[in-house]
C-alpha cells in the first residue's frame, strides 16, 4: 500500500528541503507560548467532552465524558446473588492485571515472603506495556542525575505532578535498570559495554534505556519469563469485576469472571494490588489509541467504588506521532525514538513547524493546529496528519541506522510497502496514556486499606502530561515497591467478614440520583467494536477505490 500519487507529491517537497532543514534547529517555545497553543488545539480543553462527576469520591471533579459513565456506572453483579462463604481462592496477595507493573508486583510480594495469585482478563503480559517502544529513563550517566530527572519531569508536566511520587520515582530508577538487567533484559549497549541511552521529548540529557524499538517487550519478555520459572500462580482470561471489602472496611479480595465460561470466582486476600492498566480502548473524543484491547479504566472503575479517590482524571495524553497512514495500521504508536534519533514533524509543503522534542502535549497541539490550518494531508479515508521524515536519521547517522535503530518500526511499515529509511511516515495525534488514576502514596499503599496500586491506572506521578520513557520506569519502580508493601502488610493482616456492602450503597447512591437507568454496566472488561468491522471495510474499500487499485 505505497502512498498515493497526491501524497508523492508532497514527498518531493519534504525530499527537496531535507538539506535545508538538516541545519535548521527549531527553537522550543516557552511555558507562556504553550498555554494558548494547548488551550486553542489540545483535546483535553475541548468544553463538549468533558463534564462533573454526580457520584462518587470525586463528585463534582470533571472527567471525560466515556470515563465519567463507566465511574458511574452499575455494578456487575448483583451482591444478594453472590455467596462469599465459598471461597474459590485465598492468598497473601492478589494481583489485578499483568503487565510490568503487575508482574513487578508479583515478584517483589513473592520475594517478600507473599503468596501471591495474579489474574489477568487477557493473556499473561498482554498490557500496554509491550507496545512501548521508545525506552526506560534512568539517570546513571555521569552527567546526568536524579534531580536532572526530577525538574525534567516536573517541567514537562507543567509541575502538576505530587513531589513525593517524583521523587520516588527519580531515586529508583537506576536501580530498577540493574534489577531488569539481572533478570535478563537485554538493554542496548556501546562497543565499551556502558549503556547506549537516547534522548527523548522533555529530557536534558538522553537518558532512555533501550533494546531497539522493543523495549516494552523484551522488558514483558523477562518478566514473564520469570513468572513461570518462579512458579507463581496466575488465571488468564479471569476479569476482576468488583473488589471485596471486609467489615472491617479493609479490601480483601475480588469477585472475578471467567471469560470462558462466564461463572464468577471469588478471591479472599489479605493484600491487593492493581495494576489494570490504562483507557485507551475507551476511545476517548473518537480518536484512535495505541493501547493494547484489554485498556478499558477496569481498575479506576473498582477502586472508586470502593471508596478511593482518583487525581488529575481531566487530562489525557495524546501520543504526537501516530500513524494515520495506511489504514490497516491507523493510530499504531510511531515512537518518540524515531524524534530522538533526529526526524523532524514537516508539513505538505515540506517546512518545519516545531521543534520535534517539544514535551507530547506541546508537540500534539502544534500538530493538530498545523492540520486545522490545512496544511496537514489528507488521506483517502479522510484522516489528516503530517509528515515525519524519517529518514533524516541515515542522513544524521549513517545508512542503516533506521532499520538499526528501528526494526519494529520498518518492519509494521514494510507490510504496506513503505519503506521509512526512504520515505517520510505520515503521522497524527493518538490517545496513549491515562495521565491521572487513583490516588496513592510512594509506597505503593492508597487510602483504602488492603488496596495498593500500581502503574498505569495510578495517578500523580506524571500531573498532567507524562514524558516518554517514564510510563516504563513508573510500572516497575512502583510496581516493585506496591509488591513490596503489600506483601509487608498482608503478614500483619487479619481479614474480617467478608461483605459486598459498598456495592449495596453504590447502587443505592445511584437510585437516589437517577442514574440507574442511564449508566452502562461497568466496568467495561473488552472494547465494543460490534458496528466497527463494517465501518473499517466500509473505509477500506474508499481507499482502494481512490487509488485506483480496485473498480466496482
Amino acid at each position: 500500500m505505497p502512498y498515493p500519487a497526491y501524497m508523492q507529491e508532497s514527498i518531493r517537497k519534504v525530499e527537496a528541503t531535507r538539506e535545508k532543514r538538516l541545519k535548521e534547529e527549531v527553537p522550543y517555545i516557552t511555558v507562556e507560548q504553550r498555554k494558548p497553543l494547548l488551550k486553542e488545539n489540545h483535546p483535553d480543553y475541548i468544553e463538549a467532552g468533558i463534564r462533573e462527576l454526580l457520584v462518587g469520591p470525586n463528585k463534582g471533579d470533571r472527567t471525560r465524558n466515556e470515563l465519567a459513565d463507566l465511574l458511574e456506572g452499575n455494578s456487575r453483579i448483583d451482591p444478594d446473588k453472590v455467596g462469599l462463604i465459598q471461597v474459590d481462592y485465598d492468598v497473601d496477595v492478589l494481583v489485578i492485571g499483568c503487565g510490568g507493573a503487575g508482574a513487578s508486583a508479583a515478584l517483589i510480594a513473592q520475594e517478600n515472603g507473599a503468596d501471591v495469585l495474579i489474574v489477568t482478563k487477557l493473556r499473561l503480559g498482554d498490557a500496554n506495556t509491550v507496545g512501548a517502544q521508545g525506552g526506560t529513563q534512568a539517570a546513571d550517566r555521569p552527567n546526568d542525575s536524579p534531580v536532572l530527572h526530577y525538574l525534567d519531569t516536573v517541567g514537562g508536566a507543567h509541575f502538576t505532578n505530587v513531589p513525593e511520587l517524583v521523587e520516588a520515582l527519580v531515586k529508583n530508577a537506576p536501580d530498577m535498570i540493574r534489577w531488569l538487567e539481572s533478570l535478563g533484559v537485554m538493554w542496548d549497549k556501546n562497543p565499551d559495554g556502558s549503556m547506549a541511552e537516547v534522548h527523548l521529548a522533555g529530557e536534558c540529557v538522553a537518558r532512555s534505556h533501550c533494546c531497539k524499538d522493543y523495549t516494552g517487550l523484551e522488558e514483558m519478555r523477562v518478566l514473564r519469563d520469570e513468572i513461570k520459572c518462579r512458579d507463581i500462580n496466575f488465571l488468564e482470561f479471569s476479569a476482576a469485576v468488583e473488589l471485596i471489602m471486609d467489615d472491617g472496611g479493609r479490601v480483601a479480595g475480588a469477585i472475578l469472571v471467567d471469560l470462558e465460561t462466564n461463572e464468577l470466582i471469588v478471591v479472599r486476600a489479605k493484600a491487593t494490588v492493581l495494576a489494570t492498566g490504562g483507557i485507551g480502548r475507551l476511545h476517548i473524543q473518537g480518536f484512535p489509541t495505541t493501547n493494547h484491547y484489554g485498556a478499558t479504566a477496569d481498575g479506576l472503575v473498582l477502586a472508586y467504588r470502593a471508596g478511593c479517590p482518583l487525581v488529575d482524571i481531566d487530562t489525557m495524553q495524546y501520543h504526537p506521532t501516530c500513524v494515520a497512514y495506511p489504514l490497516p495500521i491507523l493510530g499504531l504508536l510511531v515512537t518518540e525514538k524515531v524524534r530522538g534519533l533526529g526526524a523532524q514533524v514537516v508539513n505538505v509543503d515540506g517546512e518545519q513547524f516545531a521543534n520535534p522534542l517539544e514535551p507530547r502535549d506541546v508537540l500534539s497541539s502544534f500538530v493538530i493546529r498545523e492540520c486545522r490550518r490545512g496544511k496537514g494531508i489528507e488521506t483517502p479515508f479522510g484522516q489528516a496528519g503530517v509528515w515525519l521524515d524519517s529518514p533524516l536519521i541515515c542522513l544524521r547517522h549513517g545508512e542503516g541506522a533506521v532499520t538499526k535503530g528501528l526494526p519494529a518500526t520498518v518492519r509494521q511499515f514494510a507490510r504496506f510497502g513503505i519503506d521509512v529509511s526512504k520515505k517520510p511516515m505520515l503521522i497524527y495525534p493518538a490517545l496513549h496514556y491515562q495521565n491521572g488514576g487513583v490516588k496513592f502514596n510512594a509506597d505503593g499503599s492508597t487510602p483504602i486499606p488492603g488496596l495498593f496500586a500500581a502503574g498505569e491506572v495510578e495517578g500523580g506521578v506524571h500531573g498532567k502530561n507524562r514524558l516518554g520513557g517514564n510510563s516504563t520506569a513508573d510500572i516497575f519502580v512502583f510496581g516493585r515497591r506496591a509488591g513490596r508493601t503489600a506483601a509487608i502488610w498482608a503478614k500483619g493482616a487479619k481479614p474480617g467478614k467478608l461483605t459486598l456492602e459498598h456495592v449495596r450503597q453504590w447502587q443505592r447512591e445511584l437510585t437516589e440520583t437517577g442514574l440507574t437507568s442511564i449508566r452502562p454496566l461497568s466496568p467495561k472488561i473488552l472494547p465494543d467494536y460490534a458496528r466497527q468491522p463494517y465501518d473499517y471495510l466500509a473505509d477500506y474499500v474508499r481507499e482502494r477505490l481512490a487509488l485506483g487499485q480496485i473498480k466496482i
